[in-house]
Order: C-alpha cells, then structure tokens, then sequence
C-alpha cells in the first residue's frame, strides 16, 4: 500500500563522482576526453567495417555492432553528466531518468549478449570451418542480432515500468553519476520487494546466460586447438580469439567486480567511481583492442584516415605539420 503522504516527483538529484568543487573541471576534462575518443573510436570502426568490403564477413558484422552499441551506451549517461558539471547542476528529471536508466539496460544487455554472439562466431569459425559459411549465413547474423535487441529491449521496458510503480518522497538524492536501476529503486518509499526480485532474476538470467554461453564456446574452442597438430593453426586459430577474449575479460571483470564491492561495502561513491570502468574506460579500450591486434581492420582505418587527410586543404596540412 502507497504511502498518504508520496508526491509525484518532478527531478531526482545525481551527486556525481564528487560533490567537492575543486575537482569538477579536472572531472569534466577527464570525461569528455574520454567520451570523445570513445565515439570517435567506435565509429571509426563501424566506418571501416561498412566502407571495405573484405570486412563484409560476420566477425566484423558483429564488431560493427558492438562499437555502435558503446557509442549510445557512454551517450545515455556521460553527456548529462558533463551537462550537469557544466551548468553547476546536480538535477535530472523524473522523465529524464526513467529514459536514461531505459537506454543503460537496453545498451548494457545489448554489449552482453553481442559478446556471446560473437563466442558463439569464433567457436563456429574454429571448430567447424567447413561449415562456417552455411552456418553463419547472413540470415543468422541478423536474426542473431534483431533477438539480442528484442530480448534487452523487453528486459530495460519491464524494469522501467517495475520502477514507475513505486512511489518516490524525499529522498532522492542519487550517489551516482546516472540514474542506476538499484539506486533509483532504493530511493522509492514504497516497497520494493517485486523490484528486488525481479532485478536479481533479471540479473542471474541476463548476465550469467550468455556468460555461460562464452565460456561453453571457449572450452569448445580450447579442446579444438589443442587437438590440432600443426603449431601455426594453433597460434593461428588463438590470434583470432584474443581481441574477444580481452574485451570480455574486461567487461565481465569489471562488472563482477563493481557489483561484488557494492554488495560488500555500502560506500555508494566507491561504487560509482569503480563503474566509470564498464561505462567508460571498456568502451574507449575496445577500438584499440580489436584494431591493434587486427591487420584486416588496420590497413582498412589507415587507407580510411589516409583519404580524410587528402581532403583537408594543403595549407591547413601544412600547419598541422608545422
């Protein structure tokens, strides 16, 4: 039963990494730094991977698709943010944070479920090279891609509606740089106990499904390679699984990790501070973990970067050089 005395709120107050002073331009220029090398990273991806026609293979359909994916993932939550900063103001409406925290979920499943759909690629490609042709047709790539969408798409729908549900007094003040389901949830005066639930559900479902999914398809993988007589297919065949290793290692490693201090520390502030990994610093890193490593998307970004730089006019060349 809702409490008399609940209003309908109109903004919820989002305290940022840090409430001193001091530190919000070194904050600001940190974050827009990093939010500007991440979009221009991953779109420079998805620009090669349309742009070359020897990249229009499923590997690099599935890259494509998760660089997209980071871009709006930093985009729902670090332009508010450096906003908010910037105009010396910590609110965020109601409408707007039932969005934002929409956008997160939806972004963050996507991120989970296109690693192990690209898991599932490299165990195809391995295991099965033959086949891989048939088998990842692309038919398959895109339904593979539209599921993903829908499932995280119904998911972030069904935890915001739970979240319009609760009624909200007081207490908003949210220890947080974005609106985060648990916090927003936390803050309500009703009871939240269908909330929890089904954000722990969601959450064992979600998460550890396609996690198992990984780590199936890499024990597939490893037993394929070990299996395999000659030392250059195995080099060969580990070369292509590095790059997605290190991303999800990554991604998985920092998630676990900023929801396990949660759980063992109720210091909300550290809990922000370790999610700038996952929300920022993994999206930034995966363009230079996937092109380092890759010759293919290599040469394509530096014949891409080669042409932009003929077009810009010879007297603004010859400043940049000067």
């Amino acid at each position: 039963m809702e409490p008399e005395n609940s209003t309908q709120i109109s903004e919820f107050l989002l305290l940022g990494l840090s409430e001193d002073p001091a530190l919000q331009p070194l904050i600001y220029g940190l974050f827009l730094s990093m939010y500007l090398i991440t979009v221009l990273g991953n779109l420079l991806i998805v620009l090669a991977t349309i742009s070359d026609p020897h990249l229009h293979t499923p590997m690099y359909f599935f890259l494509a698709n998760l660089s997209f994916v980071d871009v709006c993932f930093t985009s729902s939550s670090i332009p508010k943010m450096l906003l908010n900063i910037q105009t010396q103001s910590k609110a965020i409406s109601y409408a707007g944070c039932i969005a934002q925290m929409f956008f997160l979920l939806l972004f963050a499943g996507l991120d989970d479920f296109l690693l192990a759909v690209m898991a599932y690629d490299r165990f195809v490609a391995i295991c099965h090279p033959l086949h891989y042709t048939v088998i990842m047709s692309p038919r398959l790539c895109v339904l593979m891609v539209l599921g993903s969408g829908i499932i995280s798409t119904l998911h972030s729908l069904l935890q915001s509606l739970m979240v319009l549900r609760l009624s909200f007094c007081t207490n908003l003040a949210i220890p947080h740089f974005f609106c985060e389901l648990n916090h927003v949830v936390h803050r309500a005066c009703s009871d939240t106990l269908l909330n929890d639930v089904v954000i722990y559900l969601a959450a064992v479902l979600l998460a550890m499904g396609p996690l198992a999914g990984i780590l199936y398809s890499y024990s597939k993988i490893v037993s394929s390679v070990r299996a395999m007589s000659s030392a250059r297919g195995k080099y060969k065949a580990f070369s292509t699984c590095v790059s997605h290793l290190s991303v999800v290692s990554l991604f998985y490693c920092t998630c676990i990790g900023v929801y396990l201090s949660s759980a063992a520390t109720h210091n909300s502030h550290s809990t922000a501070t370790a999610s700038v990994m996952y929300m920022v610093v993994t999206p930034m890193l995966n363009p230079f973990i996937y092109s380092l490593r890759n010759k293919d998307l290599k040469s394509t970004l530096r014949r891409l970067l080669g042409k932009e730089l003929l077009r810009v006019p010879v007297g603004f060349r010859f400043k940049l050089c000067t």
